[in-house]
C-alpha cells in the first residue's frame, strides 16, 4: 500500500517562500558588500605609490595589508617622494572609518600634502596648511598622519604628527625605542592647528619606522603591547643588517598578533651613517 504525503499547509508553503525570499536578500547583499570591499581596495591599492624614493646610503621599502576579514578596508597610506629642495618627503596616516569614502578621501589627503610640500618642505608647516584645506572642505572625516622630511645634505629626520601613532627607530648597535613626539590633532578637525616639529641627525647607520595602528593594537591587544612589540622587530632585524625591503615585511607580520581587525601599512626607511665628509 503507497503511503502519501498529507498536503503541505498554506503557512508551510508561506515559510519557505519567506525564507527563500530572504535567502535571495541575503546572497544579494552579500554580493553587494563584497563589490564595495573589492572596490575599496582597488582604490586603496591604485592610489599607493608604485615605487619609493631613495638616495646613497637610504633605502625605503613598505607594505600595506587590508583587514584580515575583508570587511574593514580603509584608509591607511603610505607615500613618499622628492621635494623642491632636494629633499625628501614622506608620510603615512590613517582616515577615520573603513570604506569606499574613506580610501577616497585618503587619496584625497595624500595629493593634498604632495600639493601643499611643493610650496613649504617644513613638515609642521605641511601639516598646518594640509589641516587647514581638509577643515575648509568639511567632508565629516578626520585622519591621523605622520610627515618626514629626510635632509640629504644634513643627512637630518625632521618630523611632525597629527595624532598619530609613534614611529620606531633603531641603530645598528642594537639600540631601539619608540618615539614619542609632540604632536597635534588630527587632520580635519580643527582649523589652525599647529604640529610641533622634531630634529633628528643620524650619526650612525639604523632604520626609522613608520606605521599604522593596524600593526600595533587589537580588540585584546593594548597599543603599548603591540608597539613594544614591533619595537624589538625592528631593533633584531635593524642589528641583523636586513635590508629596508625585507624589514618592512617582517614588521607586517606584527598584525597577526593583533587578530588584524583593521588595515595596516608600514613604511622603513633604512639609513647608513653620514658620509665621511659631512656630505649628503
Amino acid at each position: 500500500m503507497t503511503r502519501r504525503r498529507p498536503p503541505r499547509s498554506s503557512s508551510a508553503d508561506d515559510l519557505l517562500a519567506t525564507l527563500g525570499r530572504l535567502t535571495a536578500q541575503a546572497r544579494e547583499g552579500a554580493e553587494l558588500q563584497r563589490a564595495r570591499v573589492d572596490l575599496a581596495v582597488a582604490l586603496q591599492r591604485d592610489m599607493l605609490p608604485a615605487t619609493l624614493p631613495a638616495l646613497p646610503g637610504l633605502q625605503t621599502g613598505a607594505r600595506y595589508m587590508p583587514a584580515r576579514h575583508g570587511l574593514d578596508i580603509g584608509g591607511d597610506w603610505y607615500d613618499g617622494f622628492r621635494m623642491p629642495d632636494g629633499s625628501l618627503g614622506f608620510s603615512i596616516g590613517d582616515v577615520q572609518g573603513h570604506d569606499v569614502e574613506a580610501a577616497a578621501f585618503m587619496g584625497q589627503i595624500r595629493i593634498g600634502l604632495r600639493a601643499v610640500a611643493t610650496a613649504s618642505t617644513d613638515p609642521g608647516e605641511v601639516l598646518s596648511r594640509a589641516n587647514d584645506l581638509l577643515v575648509s572642505v568639511a567632508r565629516e572625516l578626520f585622519a591621523t598622519c605622520t610627515f618626514l622630511r629626510f635632509d640629504p645634505s644634513a643627512w637630518v629626520l625632521e618630523s611632525a604628527r597629527a595624532g598619530h601613532v609613534p614611529s620606531v627607530w633603531a641603530t645598528a648597535d642594537g639600540g631601539c625605542g619608540a618615539v614619542q613626539d609632540e604632536g597635534g590633532l588630527p587632520l580635519g578637525i580643527q582649523p589652525g592647528e599647529g604640529y610641533p616639529v622634531t630634529r633628528r641627525r643620524l650619526t650612525q647607520p639604523g632604520s626609522f619606522v613608520l606605521l599604522t595602528d593596524g600593526l600595533i593594537e587589537g580588540p585584546t591587544v593594548p597599543i603599548e603591547v603591540g608597539l613594544a612589540r614591533v619595537t624589538r622587530l625592528v631593533g633584531a632585524g635593524t642589528l641583523a643588517g636586513a635590508g629596508a625591503d625585507e624589514l618592512a615585511g617582517e614588521v607586517m607580520k606584527a598584525a597577526e598578533f593583533t587578530d588584524h581587525t583593521d588595515d595596516a601599512a608600514v613604511l622603513v626607511l633604512r639609513h647608513g651613517g653620514p658620509p665621511a665628509d659631512g656630505t649628503g
